[in-house]
């Protein structure tokens, strides 16, 4: 327990350093964590209030079970304050208690014993117990043929077994020194005595309709296509929330969402759209508040295609396109370039010694003509007598579809005869995501607070987990599970800074940039942590509405 205490210390102060640094005249707040002032507005803006409401827009409709293959991050916005973890980033982002309230590891790190709180109660009045997490566990996300989300994260844990009804400890094959931080990320518990029997994706009785979690609010109607409305549950483990109801909105377009916070229609979201930010800026009654965060921006190649298979190729597209430019004016600067995949905010563990592929189209051809592609007489590469013809996919999000017009422009001028397809945001979560039907496609990750990567670019998760662009490599694979295991920062730093270099080398994402949240929020919402979005989520019911 030492090592991981020491371990996960070192990021959280990595990410509180740095953001002090960006942005010094804000005051962080170092108090204990749990307490209502603590790192908070409510220690300087006045007396928390109860009554009232937040609108949230979310792009799409969710799903109510952050397990399912279709819960992404419209449902996850939803699902953190429905359903509770075991643990949850507390507002220094070390694992905090949520639903356990303290844990221990065994000498050899392969047994975690997670003590949960015996007060907690699902929202129909049914008691949460130890069952509830084993079944969440081995009966959903352990189970390989349902192909459940973010299992990527435990494929080292064989079982989690029942001690008595307030205890469970997790069994693993080989140590995880970030498991407490992955049991805070989007990995919520749910009720055995609904799902026990039933298939987890096709309950749509409560998977679309009347999901039942131990969160601080709790369903009271939801309109697909339009809108989810939560209300407090009155029987929350926790500090009652404040605000009498949140509404997720479901709307698309990001200029909607400007528009409506402008007009006081909604009350906080992260802005993906950064066009609009002086605009929101100028305005009366409304901040934009940047938020460091572990999240890193991608294209993915699917590697079933052969012309994507040669690094040389992948390498030849980075240089093709001006990621500085991009920064500075779709993202207002909001951004700065990604050569790997861990974050700088995770400071511990970023290096910038490594390969690097900037804005350079000469040596991008150059690199095309080593892997043997030329321009046609139409411009476009060709190879053996074929053309480099790409499908770029994306979903309608935020600045996605600007930001894919510029590569495409990029690529373009680099001979590459790409078509782009944009399309509606969960039909693209279909067909990419799900079913891995496509060619080229634009993204981002965002992930726990630890470098660990394994999930999103390790061979075992290509086809159906979070390694979208099915990458495999034996040597990334077993620098990957070293630093997983690792629980010695100075060891692990040396690991990550080893696998940095390869993954820059390799490119297994075209890595493009490491963005800066800007969050939205009206002036009268308070009580909101100095967190970014998703994680000022997990305090949602300190949130409250000044009169």
């Amino acid at each position: 327990m030492k090592k991981t205490s020491r371990l996960l210390a070192a990021v959280a102060g990595s990410l509180l350093i740095f953001t002090a640094c960006a942005y010094g005249e804000e005051d962080t707040g170092t108090g204990e964590e749990g307490t209502p002032d603590d790192s908070t507005e409510a220690a300087t803006e006045g007396e928390a209030q109860q009554g009232g409401k937040v609108a949230i827009p979310i792009v799409a409709d969710p799903t109510f079970n952050p397990w399912h293959p279709n819960a992404y991050a419209e449902s996850n916005v939803v699902n953190r304050v429905l359903f509770s973890g075991l643990t949850k980033p507390g507002k220094d982002l070390l694992p905090s208690p949520d639903l356990a309230e303290d844990w221990e590891t065994s000498d050899d790190e392969l047994e975690w014993t997670f003590h949960l709180r015996d007060d907690v109660e699902w929202h129909d009045g049914e008691p949460f117990t130890a069952e509830d997490v084993a079944f969440t566990f081995n009966e959903i996300a352990l189970d390989s043929s349902l192909g459940a989300n973010n299992t990527s994260y435990f494929t080292e844990v064989e079982e989690v077994e029942v001690v008595d009804d307030h205890t469970v400890v997790f069994h693993m094959n080989s140590p995880v020194a970030a498991l407490p931080a992955y049991l805070s990320f989007n990995t919520e518990i749910i009720p055995k005595h609904i799902f026990e029997g039933e298939d987890p994706w096709e309950l749509n009785s409560f998977n679309k309709g009347e999901p039942v979690g131990t969160g601080p609010f709790k369903i009271k109607d939801y309109t697909s296509g339009q809108s989810v409305t939560l209300e407090r549950n009155e029987n929350y483990y926790g500090d009652e929330a404040l605000l009498d109801e949140v509404e997720y909105r479901v709307l698309a377009d990001v200029n909607t969402h400007v528009a409506q916070v402008l007009s006081g229609e909604l009350s906080i979201f992260s802005l993906d759209d950064t066009s609009s930010i002086e605009r929101i800026e100028s305005s009366d009654g409304v901040g934009v508040y940047p938020r460091e965060t572990t999240r890193f921006f991608w294209i993915s190649l699917n590697q079933e295609e052969e012309k994507f298979q040669d690094k040389l190729v992948r390498q030849a597209m980075l240089h093709a396109i001006d990621r500085e430019y991009i920064i500075d004016t779709v993202l207002q600067g909001y951004g700065t370039i990604a050569d790997a995949g861990i974050a700088p905010a995770l400071e511990e563990y970023y290096t910038d010694d490594v390969p690097r592929f900037d804005y350079d189209p000469d040596q991008a051809e150059a690199l095309l003509a080593e892997a043997g592609w030329e321009k046609n007489d139409d411009g476009i590469l060709e190879k053996d007598g074929e053309t480099f013809e790409i499908s770029f996919e994306i979903g309608i999000q935020g600045d996605l579809e600007p930001v894919s017009q510029l590569v495409q422009q990029y690529l373009r001028t680099a001979g590459f005869d790409v078509t782009l397809e944009t399309m509606e945001w969960n039909t693209m979560i279909d067909q990419v995501v799900i079913n891995r039907d496509y060619e080229m496609t634009l993204n981002w990750w965002r992930y726990p607070a630890d470098p660990d990567l394994l999930p999103y670019m390790h061979s075992s998760t290509a086809g159906t987990g979070n390694n979208i662009p099915g990458y495999q490599n034996e040597e990334m694979d077993a620098l990957l599970e070293a630093g997983s295991r690792e629980s010695d920062v100075d060891a692990r730093a040396d690991i990550y800074a080893e696998l940095q270099e390869l993954m820059a080398e390799e490119q297994p994402y075209l890595f493009l940039w490491y963005p800066q949240e800007a969050q939205v929020k009206v002036d009268g919402l308070q009580g909101v942590p100095e967190l970014a979005f998703g994680d000022a989520l997990h305090y949602i019911n300190e949130w409250y509405v000044e009169e």
